[in-house]
């Protein structure tokens, strides 16, 4: 990405949000933001499969959280403590 789009963008972005930012934090926040475009290029580029992915699936836990069970107990009965 060229550097006076990435500039141009931090400050729109800033003053959209009415963000006061002086020059050298904006030249700042746009090298940072074209490093991580470069970052996501690259992962974007990597040929992966979907059995690739090693992070599991995310699961909530149930809420309010559930008493534990024991084996004496089916799923879903538990006795006062």
């Amino acid at each position: 990405m060229n550097e006076h789009i990435l500039l141009a963008y931090v400050h729109s972005a800033s003053a959209l949000q009415r963000i006061p930012l002086p020059a050298a934090q904006a030249e700042r926040v746009a090298a940072h933001l074209q490093r991580t475009a470069a970052m996501a290029a690259l992962l974007d580029a990597a040929e992966l499969a979907p059995h690739d992915e090693v992070v599991e699936i995310y699961c909530p836990a149930p809420f309010p959280p559930e008493a534990p069970t024991t084996a004496a107990e089916p799923k879903g009965q538990t006795h006062e403590r």
